[in-house]
């Protein structure tokens, strides 16, 4: 059997400098970790032995709580074998827990500093907390599903990206959608996000790609092992091979690539909330 790195996506705060970094691998082994984007310094959360949906998952503005979707496959337990969850970040421990007992819907959008929106119903309340409160009237633009995109692509308007094409691919129902980002210096982030039921090994059925393009020229600059790519002020970090990388940007493109994180040896660790 072939091997591949960790999986890797990455949410980040819009009114703080940090982010969180979901890494999977093995399959059925996730992993969160804060990110300090202001040091690069990296603190691991907890593990889970399950799978959590990183396309339905969201960072709330300052970066405080984590919005997620897990499957375990426990379906006879209290968390019905999948749930929605709220934590405090980095962690995984639940302050609010919806239990869901399948995996069609799940996760959700902050949509205000502490009031969030849950995708789908058919939820129970195992426990809440008074930190964060549940909007249920609201639900976001767009004609996306009910499923990862139906999230995931809210999440990418709402944090600037700009969709700015739609391709079917097959009769399948195979498509990419394109967002782009402007860059410093007139230089654009390119996000070829896949829907895909035919897809490479290694590969989940949601899977992006990524391209720098000068706006002006079209020169495009391709990245074909980016998994996971954004703007963090005036530089571009991204995810490839189970590793973080960052470079700024310049008149000519990207600058010097620099890694700062390489998360391919971490292994599963019991680890306790400090809450």
């Amino acid at each position: 059997m072939p091997s591949f790195p960790p999986r890797i996506h990455v949410l980040l705060a819009s009114d703080a400098d940090v982010g969180l970094v979901i890494r999977r691998g093995p399959s059925k082994c996730v992993a969160t970790i804060g990110w300090n984007r202001t040091t690069d310094e990296f603190q691991l959360g907890q593990w889970l032995k399950g799978k959590i949906f990183e396309r339905r998952c969201d960072l709330s503005a300052d970066g405080k709580y984590l919005l997620y979707f897990a499957m375990n496959g426990k379906w006879h337990s209290e968390s019905r074998g999948s749930w929605s969850a709220i934590s405090r970040a980095p962690y995984l421990k639940a302050i609010a827990m919806f239990p869901k007992g399948d995996c069609w819907q799940g996760g959700g959008l902050w949509i205000a500093p502490r009031t969030y929106w849950l995708n789908g119903q058919g939820y129970t309340t195992l426990h809440d907390s008074p930190e964060v409160l549940r909007d249920a009237n609201y639900f976001p633009a767009g004609r996306y599903g009910a499923e990862c995109l139906g999230v995931y692509y809210p999440r990418l308007l709402r944090d600037g990206w700009t969709q700015t094409e739609e391709i079917r691919l097959r009769d399948g129902g195979d498509q990419i959608h394109r967002f782009e980002k402007k860059l410093p210096h007139g230089w654009m982030l390119r996000k070829l996000a896949h829907a895909q039921h035919h897809r490479a090994p290694g590969r989940g059925c949601y899977w992006d790609e990524h391209e720098v393009v000068n706006a002006a020229t079209n020169a495009v600059l391709p990245c074909p092992r980016w998994e996971w790519a954004e703007r963090d002020k005036e530089r571009v970090v991204w995810a490839a091979d189970g590793r973080l990388f960052a470079a700024t940007v310049t008149q000519a493109g990207l600058g010097i690539q620099r890694e700062l994180a390489d998360f391919r040896d971490l292994t599963f660790t019991p680890i306790k909330a400090p809450y």
